[in-house]
């Protein structure tokens, strides 16, 4: 049976309160799973309109199951394995920005309007010179959200109360602060009345946020046996962990306008959110980026079957209490359990999490999640850390798009993969040519933001691991880590 609200009785449609940019698996499974239990047992009786931050997304698929899908979570819950199915009915509808700008602009002008919700990835707030007030849409994020406040600024004559809250999701280090700053940046390019500027800070909040839950997405694998278990064709299920955790530094007046704490979510609202960024970025994200080009090079495909596998799990396990853990202020037994209730999450028999999905967008990840790692651990302890400079050799052995004869596709930003394949334009193996590669992508300063060929001996160590792993291969090469 199709899912739609035809075929499923008794769905509400709920007020057009959040507008929420990405249609992804993440933010389903995450956001609107929240939005929905809020609904049904705290009375926020608000609706979610998501529109695609770039021109191909899922707004067709998601309009033709009327907003309808279902997420499926699996678990551990206080020692118990558990599963369960729950039916997400508070997206009203998707938009298109590039083919529907007059709907756009009509949920923008919605008074209703209270929420802004965003995942871009981690690419996805940055600056563009080229974005114009006049565009519709503009190329960024950033650039979006500077049009969109102004016009609700306009049409609503600076009214206060028709500001809007601005809950980032994207995984860099104070991203709401960065998307804030581009805001205004674009507000001055543009020459914007300082009115607008007056309001931005009046009678807006920007929220910095840590999201924490691990979203596979479509099981593809075993979507006829969900497909009958559900009882619907459901072309948007997505599936997800148990575990969820959601820290949004935000002012006390928007922790009463989000009732979480009445829907029994671990949503917590604090003023500085520094500790738990760094704790879940460094080790659970680190964990997963640090590892996926080791695990995909050695034909592991899944987090599950690394962290079980002999020579896999210890890499990961070793990455993680040796070196990462030393870059984290905190007390050592409290980081300890920390990082192994963030591992022991990885062994979930129910949730295949492909390496694959974990590899999007990697070279800006790998530079978020692992980078802060490295450094400080080269500051503190005056070497190299072995297993993150052995992953950065392996993410740069990834990024060639090709190992031992077959062809890796990369999904990044294409300046990102374009810089690789200029980097590994014409080469040939020999240690020289591998030195070369490595000086041309540590001193790719636009991404990392200066050059690690300054980080002392980092430059030979990874230039020693990428050759062994060429030459060798990965399965031999990981053995030489001590």
């Amino acid at each position: 049976m199709q899912l739609n609200r035809t075929t499923v009785p008794n769905t509400k449609i709920y007020p057009e309160r959040i507008l929420q940019f990405g249609e992804g698996n993440f933010l389903r499974a995450f956001v609107e799973w929240m939005i929905n239990k809020m609904n049904k047992e705290a009375d926020f009786n608000t609706g979610v309109v998501i529109a695609q931050p770039i021109a191909n997304g899922l707004a067709d698929l998601l309009n033709s199951q009327d907003g309808l899908y279902h997420v499926q979570l699996a678990g551990m819950k206080d020692g118990q394995p558990i599963k369960q199915n729950e039916l997400i009915d508070c997206v009203t509808r998707a938009i298109n920005p590039y083919t529907e700008y007059d709907k756009y602009l009509e949920v923008i002008d919605n008074p209703e309007l209270r929420f802004v919700v965003s995942n871009t990835t981690e690419a996805g707030i940055s600056w563009d010179e080229s974005d114009q007030l006049d565009q519709s849409p503009q190329n960024s994020f950033p650039g979006k959200m500077t049009s969109l406040l102004y016009r609700r600024f306009k049409t609503f004559n600076g009214d206060t109360a028709k500001g809007l809250i601005i809950i980032c999701c994207e995984l860099i280090d104070r991203n709401a602060d960065f998307l804030q700053k581009y805001v205004k940046q674009h507000a001055s390019k543009w020459k914007l009345e300082p009115e607008f500027i007056a309001w931005l800070d009046e009678a807006c909040a920007f929220c910095n946020t840590l999201v924490d839950r691990i979203v596979p997405g479509f099981p593809k694998d075993d979507i006829a046996e969900v497909h009958k278990e559900l009882g619907y064709n459901d072309q948007l299920v997505t599936v997800g962990e148990y575990f969820h955790l959601w820290v949004i530094e935000a002012p006390e007046w928007v922790k009463n306008e989000f009732p979480a704490d009445k829907a029994g979510l671990e949503v917590k609202f604090v003023e500085d959110m520094t500790n738990f960024r760094e704790q879940k970025v460094r080790i659970l994200n680190g964990a997963h980026t640090g590892t996926f080009a080791v695990a995909l090079l050695y034909g592991v495909e899944t987090v599950r079957e690394t962290i079980e596998h002999d020579v896999l799990g210890e890499f990961m396990n070793t990455m993680i209490s040796k070196e990462v853990l030393a870059t984290i202020n905190g007390e050592e037994e409290y980081l300890n359990n920390f990082a192994k209730k963030i591992l022991e999450r990885f062994y979930n028999p129910y949730v295949r999490h492909e390496w694959k999905s974990i590899a999007l967008n990697s070279m800006s990840k790998w530079k978020t999640r692992n980078l802060c790692s490295l450094i400080d651990y080269a500051k503190i302890k005056h070497e190299v850390p072995s297993h993150l400079s052995f992953s950065l050799a392996a993410l740069i052995a990834y990024y060639r798009g090709e190992y031992q004869g077959k062809e890796i596709k990369l999904q990044d930003d294409q300046i990102h993969i374009d810089f690789m394949k200029n980097a590994w334009n014409g080469f040939e193996l020999s240690e020289e040519n591998t030195k070369n590669v490595v000086k041309t992508v540590l001193a790719y300063s636009s991404l990392w933001e200066s050059d690690l060929n300054q980080i002392a001996n980092l430059t030979d160590t990874v230039s020693k691991q990428l050759y062994a792993i060429l030459n060798n291969g990965i399965k031999e090469a990981i053995k030489t880590l001590s």
